[in-house]
């Protein structure tokens, strides 16, 4: 992160400033409250930006929501849109590239999109022993 910032710190400024650039509105429901080790940050930041891209490219979405939640089990990421929604069959290389970053922490990522309603990428990433 920046200077020393925490994952929510960098993620607060980030999501403002997409935020301005876009036009599109991010409702923030969760950020993570405790310390997140920096090599999960920064697959989480650069996940953050192939799915803000994927919204402000293709979504055509008013409003995007964010939760970046740790627990005992690890940390789980989650942006949902308001958009038009695709079929998932036609994944491209923003996708591989977040499934690439959660895996290789040994997390997950899956996509859910209902065309007309939305997308929402969910990752999670087990606590690190």
């Amino acid at each position: 992160m920046r200077g020393g910032q925490s994952l929510a710190e960098a993620l607060e400024s980030y999501l403002a400033e997409w935020s301005e650039r876009t036009g599109i509105a991010v409702e923030t429901w969760a950020l993570p409250a405790t310390d997140v080790p920096s090599r999960v940050s920064s697959a989480v930041m650069a996940a953050m930006d192939d799915a803000l891209s994927n919204v402000e490219l293709h979504s055509r979405a008013r409003m995007v929501s964010i939760a970046v939640t740790t627990s005992k089990s690890g940390l789980r990421m989650t942006v949902s849109d308001n958009g038009q929604g695709f079929p998932i069959t036609g994944t491209g290389g923003g996708i591989a590239r977040m499934r690439a970053a959660f895996a290789e922490m040994g997390g997950s990522l899956s996509v859910n999109s209902v065309l007309g309603e939305g997308t929402t990428v969910t990752g999670v990433v087990p606590r690190q022993r």
